[in-house]
């Protein structure tokens, strides 16, 4: 069964469809592997019918290293996300705002096309990847996100600092780190810096495995594989050693005899 790693912020604009679509891109790099193949190990889907990483992915064209899939309106697709067949990792991009119902015990999610969509995806998640910019405006709808949404499914979840410019200083990072660890909420290790190239590459359609051989691209890639290895995303599963045969032991007797 494939790993659905879901990235999810009630906040929009934090990076989720960069951290989807280039999380896939360095993950598909490393397993190896292509869609036209029939049997891609990695698939990014979107929920997001704004359809950014729609836009995106076509930008790539056949040059994309994974398969991608627009699903926001498949209920039935989405709650089988983790049996698609020969995929072992799967990527899903949520909705840039998720507008949380009221705090009364109910579904925090609420009703409509892009609540059932999400909970959907979230009864068959292996983990749920929540990305915080460096910037107080968005320390609570991340807290809402893991508090409402993620803890009480008892879904594994890692909060990653995202898009922080190092021309800005350590100030606001700090403060950020300082709070996700104030909740008690793992954090990761990695944080993903600003770079112009990301903010470019949708329109470039170029994913981060594609981007030049420049210090400042390897810099960008960097972030993004050691993310991915961080939080085990690339590990490759090992096949199944098949027990040896009584006749299997004496034959190799018999050759280093």
């Amino acid at each position: 069964m494939a790993h659905v790693h879901v990235i999810l912020n009630q906040k929009g604009g934090v990076g989720k469809s960069t951290l989807a679509v280039n999380l896939a891109a360095v993950t598909a790099d490393v397993l190896g592997g292509a869609p036209d193949a029939g049997q891609p190990p990695v698939v990014a889907v979107s929920i997001d019918p704004q359809g950014s990483a729609v836009w995106w992915s076509e930008r790539v064209g056949d040059g994309l290293p994974f398969d991608f899939v627009q699903a926001h309106d498949d209920l039935a697709g989405l709650a089988a996300l983790s049996r698609i067949p020969s995929a072992q990792h799967v990527f899903v991009d949520t909705p840039g705002w998720l507008d949380l119902a009221e705090d009364d015990g109910a579904d925090p999610l609420g009703k409509g096309a892009a609540a059932d969509a999400l909970r959907a995806v979230l009864s068959n998640a292996t983990d749920v990847i929540v990305p915080v910019e460096p910037e107080p405006l968005g320390f609570q709808p991340t807290q809402r996100t893991v508090e409402r949404v993620v803890k009480p499914r008892g879904l594994p979840f890692r909060v990653v600092i995202n898009n922080w410019d190092p021309r800005d200083g350590k100030a606001d990072l700090e403060q950020t780190r300082a709070f996700v660890e104030g909740q008690g909420w793992p954090l990761a290790r990695t944080v993903v810096r600003h770079y112009k190239l990301h903010t470019r590459a949708s329109a470039d359609g170029l994913v981060v495995t594609q981007y030049g051989a420049n210090r400042v691209a390897l810099q960008a890639r960097e972030d993004f594989f050691r993310l991915a290895l961080e939080v085990g995303l690339a590990a490759i599963p090992k096949p199944a050693r098949k027990p040896r045969t009584k006749n299997a032991k004496n034959a190799k007797k018999k050759v280093t005899a």
